[in-house]
Parts: structure tokens; sequence; C-alpha cells
């Protein structure tokens, strides 16, 4: 499996970084492409800076390189994510604005109908982003907020980091172990 992996300047760092760890363990042949802001913020978030997110990845590219192999669509990968995602990538993306590596390879994956996954992690919302997500979603993306769950009783802030990155694993399509799932306790009330 080959995956595309974007990182905007949004804060949420650690997201990427257990995803990315979670893509090496299985194997997952990754291309990252960081933003300027992208890597700023991840200097500022994670001990390492970007360089803890390159080493993770097969190939490193630059934004600015609009004739990388990613922005043809004659060239292969499953899917692509962008994690964490500004609310700035991802309106660009929903409307076809492909001016960086990041966003024309996003446009590639929606217009070859590979899987794109988008993880916006700002809030609150205005109505601009919610329509920007709409259109997003209805071009064909799927967008996963950082939202963690908390029903699995989390302790740790790594848990609530890594109950997303599982998520965003298993939306493109890789295999994560079982994780953490709803299960109702026997005897929950239920609604008619």
């Amino acid at each position: 499996m080959k995956i595309v992996v974007g990182l905007t300047g949004a804060s949420g760092m650690p997201y990427a970084l257990a995803l990315l760890k979670i893509l090496r363990k299985k194997g997952v042949k990754v291309t990252l492409i960081s933003s300027n802001t992208g890597r700023r913020v991840a200097a500022e978030e994670l001990d390492g800076g970007a360089a803890s997110l390159e080493r993770l990845a097969g190939e490193v590219l630059e934004n600015c390189d609009m004739g990388a192999w990613p922005a043809s669509g004659s060239n292969d990968f499953d899917g692509m994510i962008v994690i964490p995602c500004t609310t700035s990538t991802l309106s660009k993306i929903a409307y076809g604005i492909g001016d960086t590596l990041i966003t024309r390879t996003a446009a590639v994956a929606l217009k070859e109908r590979r899987k794109l996954v988008l993880v916006p992690r700002e809030t609150p919302l205005s109505l601009p982003m919610i329509e920007a997500m709409r259109a997003a979603t209805l071009a064909g993306a799927v967008v996963l907020p950082a939202m963690p769950g908390f029903y699995h009783r989390p302790k740790e802030v790594s848990e609530l980091v890594d109950f997303v990155a599982e998520r965003c694993a298993s939306a493109l399509g890789v295999k994560v172990k079982e994780g953490v799932r709803w299960k109702a306790k026997k005897g929950s009330t239920q609604n008619p």
C-alpha cells in the first residue's frame, strides 16, 4: 500500500506522528509532504520537530515542488491523508484549488477516485468552514475531525491521540488492531 501524507499548519502534530507510526508498523509506503507552516507547528508541538515525522516516511517532498510525482494522475498511490489539515487547505481542496503539492495531490486523489482523508482540528467552526467540509465530502473526501471518543475511559492523552490515529488509518483502508469500539452494556436502555 502506498499513502501520501500531507502536513499543514494546524495544531495537532501528535496525531500525524501517531498515524505515521501505525503506517510504518503496517509496512505502508509513505510519501510525506509538509508545508512550511506545518514544519513550524511540528517544531512547537513535537520533540524533534518535523524531523521526528520525516524519519518515519520513506520519501519526503517539498510542498512547492509542483513537478513531483504525486501531482500527476498518471502516477499511482492508494490514498492520501492531510493531517492535521488547516481549514484553508481543506477549503482549497473542496473547491479544486491545487496551488501547492499538497492541494494538487488531493485534487489528483479526488479526480482519480482514490481515498482522501482530511483531518481538521479547528474549533469552533464557522459557517464557511462547515460549508467547505460539506463540499469536500460531496467531492469524495472523508472529513475526519480530530475528535476522540471517551467511552474507552482514557487515562492518558496518548490514548486520545491513538484513538484518532487508528480511525484515520482505518479510513485509509489500513487494518489496525481491534482498537476501541463502542459496546453497549447488557441491559442498557434503547430508544424506541
